[in-house]
């Protein structure tokens, strides 16, 4: 008895939750005020991202070519597949000590799953997620970026 009781129960409560789920369902598709939709690619001119969107992973530039990386790899090691290399030199200051200043930040696109670990850990905020979106190639070699520019380093905050 308690066994069809449950069963009946089940039916209800399955056929509760559809009607739940048809009801926000149909109040969007009775709703024409505010289109969600975007036309993509017919307006890729005024197409507009959202502020949390995640894009491809840069690593913003001043006007004098300067980055905030210092190389520690903390994002290189919160990455679950391996999407980023983080290659550094040691130089000599002119007091004699030696600095980590970063050779070449590593960038695989192909293998980033765009989880945001590597943003969200990084302690100089020195990279962040950019809105582009499109990366249809076809030679995935492309795919691989090195991200600070050449000849952008921290030399000047060394000297200082």
């Amino acid at each position: 008895m308690k066994s069809i009781f449950n069963y009946i129960t089940g039916i209800f409560k399955g056929v509760w939750t559809l009607l739940k789920g048809m009801s926000v369902t149909g109040k969007y598709f009775i709703r024409l005020d505010k289109i969600v939709t975007q036309k993509y690619p017919e307006n890729r001119k005024k197409l507009k991202m959202y502020d949390r969107f995640k894009g491809e992973v840069i690593m913003p530039h001043d006007a004098g070519n300067y980055h905030r990386c210092t190389g520690c790899g903390i994002c290189e090691l919160n990455c679950p597949n391996g999407s980023i290399e983080v290659l550094t030199d040691k130089i000599t200051t002119t007091e004699g000590k030696s600095k980590r200043i970063l050779d070449k930040y590593i960038y695989h696109l192909s293998m980033c799953t765009f989880c945001g670990l590597c943003v969200k850990t990084c302690p100089s905020t020195a990279i962040a997620f950019s809105q582009e979106f499109e990366h249809a190639v076809f030679d995935r070699q492309k795919l691989t970026k090195v991200l600070n520019k050449q000849g952008s380093s921290l030399v000047k905050d060394i000297a200082e």
